[in-house]
């Protein structure tokens, strides 16, 4: 009787290893030359987008996500050769992805919004930028945020989606900016002198650029003087030196010139 029994169980045995065995053998088989083709793909990856000069926090993740992308669907074939219906499994996945999307919708444009600039780099650290409203120089670019500080030294923290989808000024990429000032003179003064006055005033400036060429032109004829439109040209990070200076100078330009800057007079009626 115990003969028989084992005899059954090692037939069972056999039957099972003739059965399985294959599958397991290539199930194994499958797992370990897909994990040397992922470590390749990985490495590849690495080597591309440090060629691409990608930032070091979107390379980091980036090569988690096809890493473990690759390791799921790695399970999955294996799984599938075990002869587990794999249908069932692929759709939970699906499901779970759908759910987990939806709830962190926000979250996942501003993630592809900080994947966006960190690939085509609108700006970068260090640059002064204009966006969604706020003036400041860079000072992090994370997956989820940029992290601006403000002229007042102030920290502003804008979303990276919101910064990928509008508009993006930045003052630094072309290596040089315009100051915008305005300075009025009397219709009585000598206009040409005001500007010849003006003119030398931001060609001594050592912080004024000579190329493009700083420049003084009438702008507009107002009601009670003339305004000249003073240009000059800086470096993005002497713009506020040369904005101060450039009011400051103008007016003490002009009063060496004896040239009048008109300002309301109190009219007085004697009685």
């Amino acid at each position: 009787m115990e003969n028989t029994d084992v005899s059954s169980w090692m037939s069972k045995g056999m039957d099972f290893i003739t059965e399985y065995g294959p599958k397991v053998i290539g199930a194994i088989i499958i797992y370990i030359i897909g994990s040397w083709v992922i470590g390749k793909i990985v490495k590849l990856a690495k080597k591309g987008m440090a060629k691409s000069n990608y930032e070091e926090s979107l390379q980091k993740f980036l090569l988690n996500l096809i890493s473990w992308a690759l390791k799921i669907f790695l399970i999955i074939m294996v799984i599938s050769k075990l002869g587990v219906e794999t249908t069932s499994f692929a759709a939970i996945i699906a499901a779970a992805g759908l759910a987990i999307g939806l709830a962190l919708q926000g979250s996942l444009s501003n993630f592809a919004g900080g994947v966006l600039l960190m690939i085509f780099k609108p700006y970068k650290i260090g640059d002064l930028v204009e966006a969604q409203g706020v003036l400041g120089a860079v000072k992090e670019i994370e997956i989820f945020t940029t992290k601006l500080i403000t002229p007042q030294n102030k920290l502003a923290i804008v979303p990276n989606g919101a910064m990928a989808n509008g508009n993006i000024i930045n003052y630094t990429a072309e290596g040089k900016m315009r100051v915008d000032t305005t300075v009025g003179i009397g219709y009585g003064e000598d206009m040409k002198k005001a500007k010849e006055v003006l003119l030398a005033m931001l060609v001594a400036n050592p912080k004024v650029l000579k190329d493009p060429a700083p420049s003084v032109n009438v702008e507009e004829l107002a009601d009670s003087s003339v305004n000249l439109a003073v240009r000059p040209f800086c470096k993005p990070e002497d713009y506020w030196d040369v904005y101060f200076a450039t009011i400051e100078g103008s007016k003490t330009a002009l009063d060496n010139a004896k040239i009048e800057i008109p300002y309301p007079h109190e009219v007085q009626i004697n009685k």
